[in-house]
């Protein structure tokens, strides 16, 4: 006779079909009453694996109140029943948790989270902070909101732009000038562009009462100097300067970086002097791994022996632009053009020309070549890279070194640029490298921008806040600027950044060919040489 077998249901399933249905649902009380008439049930007690509980303190964390009453103590009922079970927390756990406690009790909060790595053995991430400082925010406990980023930095977690704008209006709040000087600074580490949230809070902050009483009536202008050029330009961070009340406007900026308030030439940042010596070392020390060591360290020495240029030229990424055609080579007429042009713009000071000697010894066997490569070396403008060699190492190197601009149409996005894995590269590159095109023969460099789009401080203690611009235009970016009456130099005084003198407004052969070079990615490619190795 055959037997029938009735398949038994597995402990539970109801409750985890509903939590699943909930959660797709967004039903945060439906998901609660599941769970609280299940733990109640002393014949059958639920066992949830860790996610299920997630689910719930997920759902709890982002219900409205007026679904789950006290999300709170639902939360903490949920977490109890998970400790219990033995399942492990995650941080998704705490800081679910964490979230929902925030609202009634910011201290339980900030516990939960500053003892995850000792009670759990997790690592708090910026989700699992932003809650709770937050909540100190709303409660104006700048005290604790403090403490709260002290445990950031501890734990090496960086606060973005919604995290220090709220540290910014807490010390707003509390009059704490020194402490809303620092988040300032912190704001222009962290973002380029503020949101028009954050650009409220600042121009709040300006117009108080304390915000006018704060600064020094005098400095030391030279030390002041000083300290922007070390920083790169855009900032000296030695505090407030001046006395007296802010005036903040919403202006946009000239194309030759003049703002449209106060007049006032904005700067061109560069990263600082430390991190320009990092850079130095860092190129240097891959160099030294995958060029023949005695080759490089000898070019080292010759530089440092040889620091009198005002740029650098990658030649063969000028002579090989645009030759990709049957007639096409080697062009040292190109060449000697974008010589010329940065003769003219430096008084007659010949720029260092990097080029591979494979390159010098083909060209020589060229007589007509040969008048015009001896007068780049007799001026001393010529450095040949050795065989075997990679001149990227070397034309890269001299322009950090040497704090330089670099005439290349060379994206550096290669292998050899990735190695070096640096968050300042971007800013460097934009500050320190020269593109060119050629107009009928004559050469025409595009020059870095004449200012950067970043919140700056500048030497008379006024500030620009550029805000955030969707388009990319920056001809109607809108910044922020906040100045004392008479803090402002000439509009037409050029400074230096990071010693690099700031060049002068664009020409118009500038912005005739500017957007055409943006626009054909193709001339970047073609225009590039490529490795001379051997």
């Amino acid at each position: 006779m055959a037997t029938t077998t009735t398949r038994r249901r597995p402990p539970n399933s109801d409750l985890f079909r509903t939590l699943t249905n909930c959660t797709r649902r967004g039903d945060a009380a439906a998901a609660m009453a599941a769970f609280d008439a299940a733990v109640s049930d002393p014949d059958a007690p639920p066992r949830l694996a860790a996610h299920q509980y997630n689910q719930l303190l997920h759902l709890v964390a982002t219900a409205d109140r007026s679904s789950v009453p006290s999300p709170a103590a639902a939360a903490r009922r949920v977490f109890s029943h998970m400790l219990q079970a033995g399942a492990p927390p995650s941080e998704a756990t705490i800081t679910s948790l964490a979230r929902v406690t925030a609202a009634d009790d910011p201290d339980e909060a900030f516990h939960l989270v500053a003892t995850m790595k000792d009670k759990h053995g997790l690592a708090p991430r910026l989700r699992s902070y932003s809650p709770v400082l937050a909540a100190f925010r709303r409660t104006g406990d700048a005290a604790k909101a403090y403490a709260v980023e002290a445990h950031m930095a501890a734990s090496g977690v960086p606060p973005e732009e919604p995290e220090l704008a709220a540290l910014l209006d807490v010390s707003s709040a509390a009059g704490d000038a020194d402490k809303v000087y620092e988040y300032m600074h912190k704001l222009r580490q962290t973002v380029g562009c503020v949101t028009e949230e954050t650009a409220q809070l600042v121009e709040g902050w300006f117009r108080t009462d304390q915000a006018a009483m704060t600064g020094k009536p005098q400095w030391d202008a030279a030390q002041v100097k000083d300290a922007i050029v070390l920083n790169g330009g855009g900032c000296h961070q030695l505090g407030w300067l001046g006395a007296g009340p802010w005036t903040v406007q919403r202006v946009r900026a000239e194309a030759d970086g003049q703002c449209g308030g106060c007049k006032c030439r904005l700067a061109c940042v560069d990263i600082d002097m430390q991190e320009t010596q990092r850079f130095a070392d860092s190129v240097a020390g891959l160099a030294l791994e995958r060029e023949t060591k005695a080759n490089f360290s000898q070019f080292q020495e010759w530089l440092e022996a040889n620091k009198g240029y005002e740029a650098i030229v990658d030649a063969a990424n000028i002579a090989l632009y645009q030759q990709n055609f049957a007639e096409g080579g080697f062009s040292l007429t190109q060449l000697d053009a974008v010589i010329a042009e940065l003769r003219g713009r430096y008084q007659g000071k010949w720029p260092l020309v990097i080029l591979h000697n494979k390159r010098i010894a083909k060209l020589l066997e060229n007589s007509s070549n040969r008048h015009l490569i001896e007068t780049w070396k007799s001026n001393g403008a010529l450095y040949t890279t050795p065989s075997g060699s990679n001149d990227d190492w070397y034309w890269l190197y001299a322009a950090i070194k040497l704090n330089r601009l670099l005439v290349t149409n060379d994206e550096m996005r290669d292998h050899i640029f990735e190695l070096l894995g640096s968050s300042f590269f971007p800013k460097w590159k934009q500050r320190h490298r020269v593109k060119y095109t050629f107009n009928k023969g004559k050469a025409v460099l595009l020059m870095p921008p004449p200012y950067s789009s970043e919140i700056q401080e500048s030497e008379m203690g006024s500030w620009h806040m550029p805000m955030e611009e969707k388009s990319g235009d920056e001809r109607i970016r809108i910044w922020l600027c906040i100045s004392r009456t008479g803090s402002c130099k000439e509009p037409d005084e050029v400074t230096a950044t990071n010693g690099v003198v700031q060049e002068a407004p664009p020409t118009e052969a500038y912005n005739g060919v500017q957007q055409g070079l943006t626009e054909n990615k193709a001339e970047s490619i073609t225009g590039g040489k490529r490795k001379d190795r051997d």
